[in-house]
């Protein structure tokens, strides 16, 4: 048994409470334990924690805590929770310097970003930037954490100038931060921006250093992260049975450690890899249980529901259902508008419009061309303004 679980129980059974000062370091240990993988554990020792503070009155830790039992909820997949837990934190650090509420805001973001809201988990992000810098807090912990946050939802975006940006700047803060996750978390940030530049053993590289990190002091949970990472390198890079072993490897390592929401976001890649290894009917047979509100929806992880929409689109064209696949492709339409995701989008877009060129309907074709153009023309990526709005009929329904 962890130590910090033992304490979290002796709290429970009315056994003396802690000495005040105690508080710092079981936060500390209990941080551990989320990252060795134990997130229902660890969230134990924080709701302990959160009550002790609250008691004593001892703010910062108080937050501390929400912070920690945020985090989580974000590894159980419970995004509301999460996002409960980091605005309490927000709220009660309201007062503070920007610094403080970084990490809050950062696991606000988050869950923002795992529900598919990209734009407001940018929005999130760059308010708590420019509080950072408004205030004159050169904080090098918070700066990091929160431009590692922001380097996924601007791939998604296709904001890739500001993603390697985010990179950058996460990069060099990495020397003057003494924490292992934060640093990992960075160089897997840092490779996906280098994955979008084509530099495949540069990200690789990169990974292979987070993992060392993490294998270092035992923590599994970003350790599966890295592995997942290395998946997807693996599988942009056309290296299908690298990418096949990594993700499997992420996939146990996620679900042994209770993470659902994580697990089932690398079912949907893995399947893209088993489908183009030629393993369509495993690649189904994973997809099938996962577009349920449970599981993955509009709410929930809709990046990558529309991701498997997109794969059983492809698989019902390989079978010659045309009408699945334009089913299945106009749910990922609509799951992706919601997103912004504009790289997932123009892909989709691509795919429906071939799809109805080739069983005739070439207006219909020309709209979903269209939907998927407008979406890649985003403001601040065209030279001149935007063209007048023309209102198309949608491509679906």
């Amino acid at each position: 048994m962890y130590r910090g679980v033992e304490v979290a129980e002796n709290s429970m059974k009315g056994m003396p409470a802690h000495e005040p000062d105690d508080i710092v370091p079981r936060l500390a240990e209990a941080r551990d334990v989320l990252h060795w993988g134990a997130a229902a554990e660890a969230a134990e020792i924080y709701r302990v924690l959160q009550e002790e503070a609250a008691r004593l009155g001892l703010v910062p830790e108080w937050a501390a805590a929400l912070v920690g039992l945020g985090d989580c909820a974000l590894e159980s997949g419970e995004l509301s929770d999460a996002r409960d837990h980091f605005a309490e934190a927000e709220l009660l650090l309201a007062d503070e310097p920007p610094a403080h509420r970084a990490p809050a805001r950062r696991g606000r973001a988050t869950a923002h970003l795992l529900a598919g809201e990209l734009r407001y988990c940018c929005h999130l992000l760059e308010t708590a930037l420019d509080e950072l810098d408004a205030a004159g807090a050169g904080d090098p912990r918070a700066l990091l954490a929160l431009h590692t946050a922001a380097i996924a939802p601007y791939v998604d975006l296709g904001a890739y100038a500001r993603a390697a940006r985010a990179a950058d700047l996460a990069l060099a803060l990495t020397a003057q931060v003494d924490d292992p996750v934060l640093v990992a978390g960075a160089l897997r940030g840092a490779a996906r921006t280098l994955v979008v530049e084509g530099r495949f053993a540069e990200a690789d590289t990169s990974l292979a250093r987070a993992q060392e990190l993490c294998r270092s002091r035992r923590f599994r949970t970003e350790l599966a992260h890295c592995h997942r990472a290395r998946g997807y390198v693996h599988a942009q890079n056309g290296q299908l049975g690298a990418a096949e072993r990594e993700l499997r490897t992420a996939r146990a390592m996620l679900a042994a450690k209770r993470a659902p929401l994580f697990t089932v976001q690398v079912e949907v890649e893995l399947a893209d890899v088993l489908r183009r290894r030629g393993k369509a009917d495993e690649a189904a047979g994973l997809l099938a249980p996962l577009l349920t509100p449970a599981a993955l929806g509009a709410e929930r992880g809709a990046v990558h529901a529309g991701g498997a929409h997109r794969l059983l689109g492809l698989m019902a064209e390989d079978r010659g259902d045309t009408d699945a696949a334009e089913e299945h492709y106009c749910a990922a339409l609509s799951l992706l508008e919601r997103t912004g995701a504009a790289g997932d989008l123009a892909d989709l877009c691509r795919l429906l419009g071939d799809l109805l060129r080739r069983t005739g309907r070439t207006q219909a074709a020309l709209n979903a061309y269209r939907t998927g153009l407008g979406h890649r023309a985003a403001p601040g990526t065209t030279t001149l303004g935007p063209a007048p709005p023309v209102r198309l009929r949608r491509p679906c329904g």
